[in-house]
């Protein structure tokens, strides 16, 4: 059986004029379309397609990926609004359905919005829900502190910004502790600052000790956290570098990543500095 919404490995079983039709099991054989076939492609090859319903809820497949698949959560552009609801670009020819029902507030066109897309259990239907906090925290937060998750970044609240961790529960990064551009459905690594009483989960971009490190030694760990954990200065990085990176003086640079050294948050590398994982 295929998995409608995501990428499956499938057999080219047969070549008729208008595509290939592709082993789906017990969901029988799959057209992929003339246009997505990819040159060279031949009966009894395995390839990779996205299955999803055309126009007249028929089984399709196609070489295109969407943006986001059955399971995941994204945020997408209103495409146009109709009687039915809101249909969102998800990078395919069909655009995805958001149901009335689904949405939190009516959704406008050309405005995007963080949704959850999944199989509708009565239609058998792609579509996507606003209402995302029902498809979370179903399961127990077996977190420790400190320990090391991937976050979706979702929406902004009064306190902070709110966040997927690890695809199955909600979390939130607190204002104060965010010092760099967040976007939504951008996914990051993270850290488990606090797993409240009501199992609600406080998170941080910053390893645990990170915090605690304040003045230009915090600023130098927030730069080099934004960029992925390394930035190429050391301290034979020339004064113009350092000051265009971090717009301090060389001789503060080194005082403060000495520090941080000492401290045993970074190491140092030939070319660069290393956010001690």
């Amino acid at each position: 059986m295929v998995e409608i919404g995501r990428v499956n490995t499938l057999k080219v079983v047969k070549e008729v004029d208008f595509g290939l039709y592709l082993d789906g099991g017990e969901d029988g054989e799959i057209l992929l379309p003339t246009r997505y076939i990819d040159a060279g492609t031949e009966v009894d090859h395995f390839i990779d397609v996205f299955i999803y319903l055309d126009s007249e809820d028929r089984l399709i497949a196609t070489n295109e990926t969407p943006e986001a698949q059955v399971g995941d959560f994204a945020f997408l552009k209103c495409a146009q609004t109709t009687d039915y609801g809101a249909f969102l670009d998800w990078g395919l020819m069909k655009d995805l359905l958001c149901p009335f029902s689904e949405q939190t507030v009516d959704m406008i066109e050309d405005v995007r919005y963080f949704v959850y897309i999944y199989v509708d259990e009565e239609t058998e239907r792609i579509v996507a829900s606003a209402k995302t906090d029902k498809f979370l925290d179903n399961v127990p937060a077996e977190y420790e502190e400190g320990q090391e998750v991937e976050l979706i970044i979702a929406t902004r609240s009064d306190l902070g910004v709110k966040v997927i961790v690890n695809g199955t529960h909600s979390g939130l990064l607190y204002h104060n502790e965010v010092f760099e551009d967040l976007r939504p459905g951008q996914k990051t690594t993270g850290y488990i600052k606090k797993i409240r009483e009501d199992e609600k989960l406080d998170v941080s971009l910053q390893k645990e000790g990170y915090e605690r490190v304040i003045g230009v030694a915090g600023d130098i760990l927030r730069k080099m956290q934004a960029n992925g954990g390394f930035v190429e200065a050391t301290d034979k990085s020339s004064p113009e570098v350092i000051k265009h990176m971090f717009g301090i003086s060389k001789k503060v640079f080194k005082k403060a990543i000495g520090a941080l050294y000492k401290d045993r948050l970074i190491t140092i590398e030939s070319n660069g500095i290393r956010l001690v994982k």
